[in-house]
Protein backbone atom coordinates (compact mmCIF):
# COMPACT_ATOMS: atom_id res chain seq x y z
CA UNK A 1 0.00 0.00 0.00
CA UNK A 2 1.55 3.37 -1.00
CA UNK A 3 0.90 5.58 2.32
CA UNK A 4 0.84 9.40 2.03
CA UNK A 5 3.94 11.56 3.36
CA UNK A 6 2.43 11.83 7.37
CA UNK A 7 1.82 8.23 7.55
CA UNK A 8 5.30 7.53 6.36
CA UNK A 9 6.73 10.08 8.35
CA UNK A 10 5.52 8.22 11.84
CA UNK A 11 5.97 4.83 10.42
CA UNK A 12 8.04 4.13 7.72
CA UNK A 13 10.85 2.02 8.37
CA UNK A 14 9.86 1.24 12.06
CA UNK A 15 8.27 -1.83 13.27
CA UNK A 16 7.18 -2.27 16.75
CA UNK A 17 10.03 -3.76 18.83
CA UNK A 18 10.17 -7.91 18.40
CA UNK A 19 11.49 -8.46 21.95
CA UNK A 20 9.09 -6.15 24.10
CA UNK A 21 6.77 -4.59 21.41
CA UNK A 22 7.86 -1.06 22.18
CA UNK A 23 6.45 1.31 19.74
CA UNK A 24 9.71 3.53 19.18
CA UNK A 25 12.20 2.18 18.07
CA UNK A 26 15.19 1.60 20.89
CA UNK A 27 18.31 3.34 20.93
CA UNK A 28 21.11 0.47 20.26
CA UNK A 29 23.18 1.50 22.44
CA UNK A 30 26.23 -0.78 21.01
CA UNK A 31 29.53 -0.63 19.33
CA UNK A 32 29.63 -4.26 18.15
CA UNK A 33 27.31 -7.61 17.71
CA UNK A 34 27.33 -11.45 18.51
CA UNK A 35 28.02 -13.42 15.45
CA UNK A 36 27.29 -17.07 15.54
CA UNK A 37 30.15 -17.95 13.73
CA UNK A 38 32.93 -16.19 11.90
CA UNK A 39 30.93 -14.56 9.17
CA UNK A 40 27.38 -15.74 10.22
CA UNK A 41 25.48 -12.42 12.34
CA UNK A 42 21.94 -10.94 12.13
CA UNK A 43 22.55 -8.16 9.36
CA UNK A 44 25.08 -6.31 12.15
CA UNK A 45 28.63 -6.34 12.59
CA UNK A 46 30.44 -3.33 13.75
CA UNK A 47 27.91 0.08 14.83
CA UNK A 48 30.39 2.43 12.11
CA UNK A 49 28.73 0.55 9.25
CA UNK A 50 25.12 -0.43 10.76
CA UNK A 51 23.19 -0.06 13.66
CA UNK A 52 19.22 -0.88 13.52
CA UNK A 53 18.39 2.59 15.22
CA UNK A 54 20.21 4.41 12.39
CA UNK A 55 18.61 1.80 10.02
CA UNK A 56 15.13 2.64 10.55
CA UNK A 57 15.93 6.46 10.34
CA UNK A 58 17.54 5.65 6.85
CA UNK A 59 14.55 3.91 5.92
CA UNK A 60 12.17 6.48 6.97
CA UNK A 61 14.49 9.32 5.07
CA UNK A 62 14.30 6.88 1.88
CA UNK A 63 10.79 6.71 2.09
CA UNK A 64 10.40 10.38 2.98
CA UNK A 65 12.11 11.14 -0.39
CA UNK A 66 10.40 8.28 -2.37
CA UNK A 67 13.98 6.75 -2.83
CA UNK A 68 14.98 3.79 -2.27
CA UNK A 69 18.41 3.90 0.05
CA UNK A 70 18.88 6.31 2.77
CA UNK A 71 21.91 7.02 4.79
CA UNK A 72 22.10 9.11 7.80
CA UNK A 73 25.95 11.05 8.30
CA UNK A 74 27.39 12.62 11.19
CA UNK A 75 26.33 16.46 9.86
CA UNK A 76 25.49 17.41 6.21
CA UNK A 77 29.13 18.38 5.92
CA UNK A 78 30.03 14.56 6.01
CA UNK A 79 27.22 13.35 3.88
CA UNK A 80 28.63 15.95 1.40
CA UNK A 81 31.91 14.75 1.39
CA UNK A 82 30.84 11.15 1.05
CA UNK A 83 29.40 12.33 -2.41
CA UNK A 84 32.41 14.32 -3.51
CA UNK A 85 35.11 11.12 -2.76
CA UNK A 86 33.44 9.67 -6.21
CA UNK A 87 35.85 12.29 -8.33
CA UNK A 88 39.05 12.05 -9.09
CA UNK A 89 41.74 14.94 -10.33
CA UNK A 90 41.03 16.15 -13.32
CA UNK A 91 37.40 16.14 -12.67
CA UNK A 92 34.79 19.03 -12.93
CA UNK A 93 31.70 19.96 -10.52
CA UNK A 94 29.10 22.63 -11.71
CA UNK A 95 27.07 24.31 -9.23
CA UNK A 96 25.78 27.49 -8.10
CA UNK A 97 26.98 30.75 -7.10
CA UNK A 98 25.16 31.07 -3.88
CA UNK A 99 25.74 28.49 -2.12
CA UNK A 100 25.98 27.51 2.01
CA UNK A 101 29.24 28.57 2.98
CA UNK A 102 30.27 25.49 4.22
CA UNK A 103 29.72 23.75 0.69
CA UNK A 104 31.78 26.86 -0.53
CA UNK A 105 34.36 25.95 2.12
CA UNK A 106 34.83 21.85 1.25
CA UNK A 107 34.78 22.57 -2.34
CA UNK A 108 37.47 24.99 -2.48
CA UNK A 109 39.47 24.26 -0.07
CA UNK A 110 39.32 20.60 0.87
CA UNK A 111 38.76 19.41 -2.81
CA UNK A 112 40.28 21.79 -5.07
CA UNK A 113 44.01 21.40 -3.95
CA UNK A 114 43.00 17.87 -5.06
CA UNK A 115 43.14 18.53 -8.79
CA UNK A 116 39.13 18.98 -8.95
CA UNK A 117 37.50 22.10 -10.15
CA UNK A 118 34.59 23.55 -9.07
CA UNK A 119 32.36 26.49 -11.28
CA UNK A 120 29.97 28.82 -9.98
CA UNK A 121 27.15 29.66 -11.97
CA UNK A 122 24.05 31.17 -12.03
CA UNK A 123 21.92 27.55 -11.75
CA UNK A 124 18.49 29.46 -11.68
CA UNK A 125 19.40 29.79 -15.98
CA UNK A 126 19.67 26.51 -17.40
CA UNK A 127 21.37 27.27 -20.15
CA UNK A 128 23.77 28.76 -18.27
CA UNK A 129 24.03 25.51 -16.72
CA UNK A 130 24.23 23.56 -19.61
CA UNK A 131 27.07 25.72 -21.17
CA UNK A 132 29.51 25.19 -18.06
CA UNK A 133 29.48 21.81 -19.27
CA UNK A 134 32.30 19.92 -20.77
CA UNK A 135 34.01 16.71 -20.93
CA UNK A 136 35.36 16.81 -17.77
CA UNK A 137 32.22 17.26 -15.86
CA UNK A 138 31.07 14.60 -13.44
CA UNK A 139 28.43 16.28 -11.50
CA UNK A 140 26.67 18.69 -11.29
CA UNK A 141 25.42 19.93 -7.79
CA UNK A 142 22.91 22.23 -7.10
CA UNK A 143 20.83 23.74 -4.02
CA UNK A 144 16.95 24.98 -4.18
CA UNK A 145 16.00 27.32 -3.00
CA UNK A 146 19.48 28.70 -1.77
CA UNK A 147 21.20 29.99 0.83
CA UNK A 148 20.81 32.78 1.93
CA UNK A 149 19.31 34.48 -1.34
CA UNK A 150 16.47 31.70 -2.30
CA UNK A 151 17.16 31.38 -5.39
CA UNK A 152 15.51 28.91 -7.58
CA UNK A 153 16.77 25.93 -9.66
CA UNK A 154 14.84 23.96 -11.95
CA UNK A 155 15.26 20.43 -10.61
CA UNK A 156 13.44 19.13 -13.63
CA UNK A 157 14.97 21.19 -16.39
CA UNK A 158 18.36 20.44 -14.69
CA UNK A 159 18.03 16.99 -14.37
CA UNK A 160 17.40 16.57 -18.39
CA UNK A 161 20.61 18.22 -19.13
CA UNK A 162 22.34 16.47 -16.27
CA UNK A 163 20.96 12.55 -18.13
CA UNK A 164 21.83 14.28 -21.82
CA UNK A 165 25.50 14.65 -20.85
CA UNK A 166 25.72 11.36 -18.26
CA UNK A 167 26.90 13.72 -15.73
CA UNK A 168 25.67 13.12 -11.67
CA UNK A 169 23.02 15.07 -10.49
CA UNK A 170 22.59 16.15 -6.69
CA UNK A 171 19.94 18.45 -5.40
CA UNK A 172 20.60 19.88 -1.59
CA UNK A 173 16.77 19.76 -0.51
CA UNK A 174 17.83 21.23 3.22
CA UNK A 175 15.34 24.79 2.63
CA UNK A 176 12.78 22.95 1.52
CA UNK A 177 12.61 19.51 2.97
CA UNK A 178 11.04 16.45 1.48
CA UNK A 179 7.76 17.96 3.11
CA UNK A 180 7.80 20.94 0.40
CA UNK A 181 9.83 18.80 -2.23
CA UNK A 182 11.08 15.34 -3.89
CA UNK A 183 14.01 15.88 -5.93
CA UNK A 184 14.52 11.93 -6.72
CA UNK A 185 11.25 12.42 -8.50
CA UNK A 186 11.97 15.63 -10.86
CA UNK A 187 15.15 13.52 -11.83
CA UNK A 188 18.11 14.15 -9.17
CA UNK A 189 20.36 11.16 -8.91
CA UNK A 190 21.34 11.96 -4.83
CA UNK A 191 19.26 13.93 -2.38
CA UNK A 192 21.52 15.49 0.27
CA UNK A 193 20.00 17.15 3.44
CA UNK A 194 21.30 18.88 6.60
CA UNK A 195 19.48 16.87 8.86
CA UNK A 196 20.51 19.03 11.29
CA UNK A 197 17.69 21.27 10.00
CA UNK A 198 14.23 20.73 9.19
CA UNK A 199 14.31 17.10 9.57
CA UNK A 200 15.45 17.19 12.90
CA UNK A 201 13.38 19.94 13.52
CA UNK A 202 14.61 20.99 17.42
CA UNK A 203 17.84 22.50 17.26
CA UNK A 204 19.39 19.31 19.65
CA UNK A 205 20.79 17.19 16.84
CA UNK A 206 23.98 17.85 13.97
CA UNK A 207 23.49 15.17 11.22
CA UNK A 208 23.25 14.54 7.52
CA UNK A 209 21.67 12.31 4.91
CA UNK A 210 22.12 10.95 1.51
CA UNK A 211 18.85 9.67 -0.63
CA UNK A 212 19.00 8.07 -3.68
CA UNK A 213 17.51 4.95 -5.83
CA UNK A 214 20.53 3.69 -7.87
CA UNK A 215 21.81 0.18 -6.06
CA UNK A 216 25.16 0.26 -7.42
CA UNK A 217 25.91 4.05 -6.68
CA UNK A 218 24.34 3.60 -3.39
CA UNK A 219 27.18 0.51 -3.16
CA UNK A 220 29.86 2.86 -3.66
CA UNK A 221 28.96 5.09 -1.33
CA UNK A 222 28.33 3.11 1.66
CA UNK A 223 31.59 2.12 1.03
CA UNK A 224 33.05 5.61 1.38
CA UNK A 225 30.42 6.10 4.28
CA UNK A 226 31.73 2.80 6.34
CA UNK A 227 35.48 3.22 5.27
CA UNK A 228 35.74 6.89 6.49
CA UNK A 229 32.97 6.49 9.44
CA UNK A 230 31.58 10.23 9.43
CA UNK A 231 28.46 8.22 10.48
CA UNK A 232 26.11 9.22 13.84
CA UNK A 233 25.25 7.56 16.83
CA UNK A 234 22.01 5.73 17.60
CA UNK A 235 20.94 8.69 20.32
CA UNK A 236 21.14 10.95 17.30
CA UNK A 237 19.27 8.68 14.96
CA UNK A 238 16.84 8.07 17.55
CA UNK A 239 16.65 11.98 17.96
CA UNK A 240 15.69 12.45 14.46
CA UNK A 241 13.39 9.97 14.09
CA UNK A 242 11.63 11.47 16.97
CA UNK A 243 11.76 14.87 15.11
CA UNK A 244 10.20 13.54 11.78
CA UNK A 245 7.65 12.39 12.95
CA UNK A 246 5.80 15.73 13.38
CA UNK A 247 8.07 17.23 9.84
CA UNK A 248 4.64 17.36 7.95
CA UNK A 249 2.86 19.63 11.13
CA UNK A 250 6.04 21.57 11.87
CA UNK A 251 6.37 22.51 7.74
CA UNK A 252 2.47 23.45 7.38
CA UNK A 253 3.20 25.93 10.29
CA UNK A 254 6.95 26.76 9.39
CA UNK A 255 4.98 27.88 5.73
CA UNK A 256 2.09 29.42 7.37
CA UNK A 257 4.67 31.91 9.53
CA UNK A 258 6.45 32.69 6.84
CA UNK A 259 4.19 33.88 4.64
CA UNK A 260 2.47 35.84 7.48
CA UNK A 261 6.12 37.42 8.20
CA UNK A 262 6.86 38.42 4.28
CA UNK A 263 3.99 40.04 3.85
CA UNK A 264 5.08 42.08 7.02
CA UNK A 265 8.62 42.77 5.62
CA UNK A 266 7.36 43.30 2.28
CA UNK A 267 6.43 47.00 2.38
CA UNK A 268 8.43 47.72 5.18
CA UNK A 269 10.33 51.03 5.22
CA UNK A 270 13.72 49.35 6.65
CA UNK A 271 13.81 46.85 4.11
CA UNK A 272 15.00 47.38 1.43
CA UNK A 273 14.85 44.00 -0.53
CA UNK A 274 12.80 40.64 0.42
CA UNK A 275 13.79 37.45 -0.75
CA UNK A 276 11.10 34.92 -0.31
CA UNK A 277 9.68 32.94 -3.23
CA UNK A 278 5.97 33.01 -2.48
CA UNK A 279 5.65 36.65 -3.72
CA UNK A 280 4.88 36.43 -7.46
CA UNK A 281 7.74 39.04 -8.64
CA UNK A 282 10.06 36.68 -7.40
CA UNK A 283 12.19 35.72 -10.00
CA UNK A 284 11.89 32.01 -9.07
CA UNK A 285 7.89 32.37 -8.10
CA UNK A 286 6.98 30.10 -10.93
CA UNK A 287 9.73 27.52 -10.81
CA UNK A 288 8.34 27.29 -6.52
CA UNK A 289 4.86 26.76 -7.96
CA UNK A 290 5.93 24.00 -10.22
CA UNK A 291 8.32 21.52 -8.10
CA UNK A 292 7.26 22.89 -4.30
CA UNK A 293 4.31 22.33 -2.32
CA UNK A 294 4.31 25.50 -0.66
CA UNK A 295 6.85 28.55 -0.14
CA UNK A 296 8.47 27.31 3.41
CA UNK A 297 9.69 29.57 6.38
CA UNK A 298 13.02 30.95 5.15
CA UNK A 299 13.31 35.03 4.36
CA UNK A 300 16.28 36.80 3.85
CA UNK A 301 16.17 40.61 4.07
CA UNK A 302 18.82 43.86 2.78
CA UNK A 303 18.05 46.29 5.51
CA UNK A 304 18.10 49.79 3.83
CA UNK A 305 20.69 52.65 4.31
CA UNK A 306 22.43 50.47 7.39
CA UNK A 307 25.93 49.64 7.29
CA UNK A 308 27.67 46.96 9.13
CA UNK A 309 27.93 48.19 12.63
CA UNK A 310 23.68 49.11 12.51
CA UNK A 311 23.00 45.81 11.27
CA UNK A 312 25.21 43.98 14.05
CA UNK A 313 22.87 46.44 16.27
CA UNK A 314 19.64 45.48 14.69
CA UNK A 315 20.75 41.80 14.97
CA UNK A 316 21.42 41.82 18.60
CA UNK A 317 18.34 43.51 19.75
CA UNK A 318 15.36 40.56 18.99
CA UNK A 319 13.71 39.14 21.78
CA UNK A 320 12.00 36.50 20.06
CA UNK A 321 13.96 35.67 17.44
CA UNK A 322 16.89 34.35 18.57
CA UNK A 323 20.61 35.47 16.84
CA UNK A 324 22.25 31.99 16.09
CA UNK A 325 23.63 29.80 13.09
CA UNK A 326 21.74 27.13 11.67
CA UNK A 327 17.84 27.05 10.76
CA UNK A 328 14.84 24.51 10.58
CA UNK A 329 14.29 24.41 14.22
CA UNK A 330 10.78 25.32 15.82
CA UNK A 331 12.60 28.43 17.03
CA UNK A 332 12.27 31.28 15.05
CA UNK A 333 16.61 32.22 14.36
CA UNK A 334 18.18 35.41 12.62
CA UNK A 335 21.91 35.34 10.93
CA UNK A 336 24.28 37.18 9.71
CA UNK A 337 25.30 35.35 6.68
CA UNK A 338 28.44 37.67 5.75
CA UNK A 339 30.10 36.76 8.79
CA UNK A 340 28.21 33.70 10.40
CA UNK A 341 27.09 30.93 7.28
CA UNK A 342 28.75 31.94 4.86
CA UNK A 343 32.16 33.89 6.50
CA UNK A 344 34.79 31.58 4.66
CA UNK A 345 33.38 33.21 1.22
CA UNK A 346 35.31 35.97 -0.17
CA UNK A 347 33.48 39.22 0.51
CA UNK A 348 33.64 39.86 -3.75
CA UNK A 349 32.55 36.43 -4.08
CA UNK A 350 29.49 36.88 -1.87
CA UNK A 351 28.91 40.33 -2.68
CA UNK A 352 28.42 39.46 -6.30
CA UNK A 353 25.44 37.04 -5.45
CA UNK A 354 23.78 39.19 -3.24
CA UNK A 355 24.66 38.31 -0.03
CA UNK A 356 26.14 41.92 1.15
CA UNK A 357 26.64 43.51 4.77
CA UNK A 358 23.47 44.35 5.17
CA UNK A 359 21.84 41.20 4.32
CA UNK A 360 19.84 38.99 7.43
CA UNK A 361 18.49 35.71 6.98
CA UNK A 362 15.42 34.47 9.10
CA UNK A 363 14.60 30.78 9.65
CA UNK A 364 10.69 31.60 10.81
CA UNK A 365 9.82 28.92 13.32
CA UNK A 366 6.36 28.24 14.98
CA UNK A 367 6.12 29.91 17.48
CA UNK A 368 2.30 32.28 17.58
CA UNK A 369 2.91 34.95 14.59
CA UNK A 370 2.01 37.92 15.95
CA UNK A 371 4.59 37.38 18.27
CA UNK A 372 7.16 37.13 15.84
CA UNK A 373 5.77 40.30 14.14
CA UNK A 374 5.81 42.32 16.82
CA UNK A 375 9.53 41.17 17.24
CA UNK A 376 10.43 42.36 14.01
CA UNK A 377 8.19 45.48 14.50
CA UNK A 378 10.00 46.39 17.69
CA UNK A 379 13.78 46.05 16.53
CA UNK A 380 13.04 47.42 13.15
CA UNK A 381 10.44 50.41 14.19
Amino acid sequence: MAYKFATKAIHAGQEADPTTGAVMTPIYQTSTYKQASPGEHKGYEYSRGTNPTRKALEDCLAALENGRFGLAFSSGMAATDTVLRVLKPGDEVVTGDDLYGGSYRIFTKVYEPYGITFKFVNTSDVSVVEEAITEKTKLIWVETPTNPTLKLADIEAIGKVAKAHKVLYVVDNTFASPYLQNPLDLGADIVMHSATKYLNGHSDVVMGALVLNDEELYKQLWFYYNAVGGTPGPQDAFLALRGIKTLHVRMRAHCENGRRVAEFLKDHPKVETIYWPGFTDHPGHEIAKKQMRDFGGMISIVLKDADLQETFRIASRFKVFTLAESLGGVESLVNHPATMTHGSIPKEAREKVGVVDNLLRLSVGIEDADDLIADLQQVLG
